[in-house]
This record gives structure tokens, C-alpha cells and sequence, in this order.
């Protein structure tokens, strides 16, 4: 009993204690929630990552309408897998790959994480490490807590070794695994792009960015305390591989250059400071990614006039590229001139029909101008541009006011209701979703959507 051991007993009891819980193994960072993230939603952008991807998917046997693709703001040159469904791209890693295959590379990493099924793995590594580290912790207690009521330093020091001893084994055990498992993805990965007739040459060039990055610190730690292999061993292993191609030397499509170009500069444009976008984008740069960012960044700080005259001589350049379009609308639309937004959105749509997220911000516009009579092609935009694309929590909004325009309000209560749902917001969206039904048909389509919202809860299985 505590009380029994006495003051010398009690401070070594406490200290155990302190070490048992330092002793409670970190979730990698591959494997955090991405909740924290500040997610990026670009048409552009993510029509190029599915480009990227889908070939790579086939080849790993997996179904592309089963992954999610997540862009956020970060700039660290880096992509992960938090679940067993979900790849998470920075866009940094987009704006530091120099070619398609660079970021193809990577993506055909991480799809390999995805095929190998590795969180679910190494939850349960870690969960088997924390019952390791736990036992051994419990039995060092027992053993200085023993000690210390016999008035043993030996027995108490001894007790304290065994929990020091059993969390670093639980960590090794952990990031030995860790290390398996992205050679592994490096392997699958190298399968994958041989099979799509890709070259690898990409992926050995980020992989020695990242030695080179962690070259001094590589050579100062602990090889165990190492998250991933040593760099050397990855890339001499990728190397070897990339090297015995026949795509070895094969490039990119200068198509699919010119779109990642095209994108990278439109990141840099929304995410970067002014002082990035001009050493990245100089005036002496008359080419149309660096016309496409000070576009963006003159929008951005406020001199819509200037953005607009820039992308006009990007449309007249490119009078078929949806996006550039897009953002015509999309400067229009925000500095209140809906009408004028309208048409920037039609054409976009024209030009890329199957993208659910133009649709809906050509929706969006229409429902702005106030207009009645184009209350029903709005409606239609919404509808089947959230049918494609369900996450976009301003579509519903819009959605709601339109048939609300109309005198729908069991429709417009529904469509708040879906718009509450996919912000996470639950309670509101059962509250939306219970007054719908009341105003819908038992047993409709709108009814039994309701009636899902009504009886869903995030905290029951199902």
C-alpha cells in the first residue's frame, strides 16, 4: 500500500509513475488526424492529382472512387496515408516538384501504404508496443515499489530499469516496422510506375532531396530512433530498381508539364507571400504560370482590375482552358458582381462538364444575381454538382436559398440539413432534417435522405 511505504518510497513510486507515462508511445505523424489541416478545395488541382493517380490505382488493384484525395496547406515537400482510404497531399509538395513524375513518384509511394493496408498494420503495432511498454512498466513498479518498502535503493533502481528498458523496446519494436513498412511502399511503388510505363526517376530524385535534408541529422541519431530506413539504404535499394527500367529515361507528356506548371504557379499564387510569388515569378517572366500567379496574387491584394486585364491575355492565349475561366467568375463573384460571374462559369462548365465542384460555383452565382428566372438552372447545377462532389458545404447553402426562392421550404430545410452534415455539425443538421420531413412526402427520396440525417449518430456503430 502506498501509505505503507513511506516518504522515500512515495518519491520513487512518483517518479516511476512519471515514467510510465513518458514511456507512452507518440502517434507518427503519418498517422495523425488531418482535422488540424487547413484543406484546400481547387478544381484544378485536384483534376491533375486524379490524373496522376488513377493509373497508379489500377495498377495497385485499387478503385479510384474508393480513395480520398485531400489537398492542404503546408509547405513541407510531403504526402501521407491517415487511413486506410485517405492520401493527404501538401501543397508544397506540389509547388517543390520540379516534373509530373517527381509528385507521381511519391503519390505511387503512398498508394503503396494504401495497398499494403500499413495504418491498419501499424495501429496495430502500436497498440501491441503500448501493452509491451505498459506490462513492463507495471512489473518495474512492483518490483521498486517492493524495494522501497524493504528499504532497497537497488530493488528501487532496478524497478525503474525494467520500465526504462521495456519502453525503449516497444519504441524499436515500433519503428522497426515503421522501416519495413516504407521499404515496402518504396518496392510497390516501383512495381507500379514500371507497370504504367513511368519512369522512377522522379521518385529517386525526391528521396535524395530528403537525404540530402536529413543528411547531418542522420548521421548524429540513433538509426532506431529513425522513423524511415536510413536514406542511403532507400535510395540505393530505389536506385538500383529505377536504373533497371526500360522508362528509366522516359519524360513526362510536355502536356502534362505545361498542367502541373499551370498549377504550381496557381498555388503559389493563393498561398504564397508577395515575396514568394515575385522571386518564384519575376516580371522578367513572361510565361503564362507566371502570368497565372501575379493574376492570382494582384486578385488577392486587392487590385481585381489588374487581375482580370492579366487574365484576359491568359484567355486569349488559352480561350479553351476551363480554369482560367473559373477564376474570371470567381473574381467577379467575389467583389459583387454576380452577373458578370455568370458567364466565366457557364464556360467553365462548358469546357470541363464532369467536374461537380464548377457546377456548383456556376450554381452558386446564379442563386447571387437575384435573378428568378434562372432559379430552376441553378437548382439543376447544385443538384448535380453535389451529386459528384457531396463535400462542398457551400453548395447546399445555395442550394437552400434557391429552393427557397422558389417556395420549397421542406426542400431548402433538407438542403440546409445536407449542408450541416457535411460541415460535421450533426445536431443541426438532425434539427433541419426532422422539420424537412414534415413537409415531405413519406417515403420520397427527399424523406428517406432526411430520415438518415434524422437517425444518424457518430458515436453508434453504423
Amino acid at each position: 500500500m502506498l501509505g505503507a511505504i513511506g516518504r522515500k518510497g512515495r518519491k520513487v513510486v512518483a517518479g516511476l509513475l512519471a515514467a510510465t507515462l513518458a514511456a507512452t508511445l507518440a502517434i507518427p505523424a503519418e498517422a495523425q488526424s488531418t482535422r488540424s489541416k487547413n484543406f484546400v478545395r481547387d478544381a484544378e488541382t485536384e483534376a491533375l492529382l486524379q490524373d496522376y493517380v488513377r493509373p497508379i490505382f489500377k495498377a495497385a488493384g485499387i478503385r479510384a472512387n474508393s480513395v480520398e484525395l485531400f489537398l492542404v496547406q503546408d509547405p513541407a515537400f510531403n504526402a501521407y496515408v491517415p487511413s486506410g482510404r485517405t492520401i493527404v497531399v501538401n501543397t508544397g509538395a506540389i509547388i517543390d516538384s520540379k516534373t509530373p513524375n517527381e509528385l507521381i513518384g511519391m503519390l505511387a509511394h503512398e498508394t503503396g501504404h494504401l495497398a499494403g493496408d500499413h495504418t491498419a498494420r501499424l495501429n496495430e503495432q502500436l497498440a501491441n508496443a503500448q501493452t509491451m511498454a505498459t506490462i513492463g512498466a507495471l512489473a518495474g513498479i512492483g518490483a521498486a515499489v517492493a524495494g522501497a518498502a524493504a528499504g532497497s535503493g537497488d530493488a528501487a533502481r532496478a524497478g525503474s530499469g525494467i520500465i526504462a528498458g521495456s519502453g525503449e523496446i516497444a519504441r524499436r519494436s515500433v519503428l522497426s516496422y515503421q522501416r519495413s513498412e516504407e521499404m515496402a511502399a518504396d518496392q510497390s511503388a516501383l512495381v507500379y510506375l514500371k507497370k504504367t510505363q513511368q519512369s522512377a526517376k522522379g521518385m529517386l530524385d525526391t528521396f535524395k532531396r530528403f537525404a540530402d535534408d536529413t543528411l547531418f541529422a542522420a548521421r548524429t541519431a540513433n538509426p532506431y530512433l529513425l522513423s524511415h530506413p536510413l536514406p542511403r539504404e532507400r535510395i540505393d535499394m530505389i536506385q538500383r530498381e529505377a536504373q533497371a527500367s526500360p522508362y528509366y529515361n522516359k519524360k513526362d507528356p510536355p502536356a502534362l508539364v505545361a498542367r502541373h506548371n499551370m498549377v504550381r504557379a496557381k498555388l503559389v499564387g493563393f498561398t504564397g507571400s508577395t515575396d514568394e510569388i515575385m522571386r518564384r515569378y519575376p516580371p522578367s517572366d513572361t510565361s503564362l504560370p507566371a502570368q497565372y500567379a501575379r493574376a492570382i496574387a494582384a486578385y488577392r491584394n486587392g487590385n481585381s482590375e489588374t487581375g482580370l486585364r492579366i487574365l484576359d491575355g491568359l484567355l486569349k492565349a488559352q480561350p479553351k482552358n476551363p480554369y482560367f475561366w473559373e477564376l474570371q467568375g470567381q473574381i467577379n463573384l467575389e467583389n459583387g458582381r454576380a452577373g458578370q460571374a455568370v458567364p466565366g462559369f457557364r464556360k467553365a462548365v462548358s469546357l470541363a462538364p464532369k467536374s461537380g465542384m464548377l457546377k456548383v460555383l456556376l450554381g452558386q452565382a446564379l442563386v447571387e444575381t437575384g435573378d428568378p428566372s434562372v432559379t430552376s438552372e441553378a437548382i439543376k447545377n447544385l443538384t448535380v454538382g453535389l451529386q459528384v462532389d457531396p463535400n462542398m458545404a457551400i453548395g447546399y447553402r445555395s442550394l437552400a436559398r434557391a429552393y427557397a426562392a422558389r417556395g420549397d421550404i421542406a426542400l431548402a430545410d433538407l438542403a440546409t440539413a445536407q449542408g450541416e452534415f457535411a460541415g460535421g455539425n450533426y445536431a443541426a443538421a438532425r434539427q433541419h432534417a426532422a422539420r424537412a420531413q414534415k413537409g415531405l412526402k413519406p417515403g420520397s427520396p427527399g424523406w428517406i435522405r432526411a430520415d438518415d440525417i434524422v437517425s444518424y449518430h457518430p458515436d453508434k456503430p453504423g
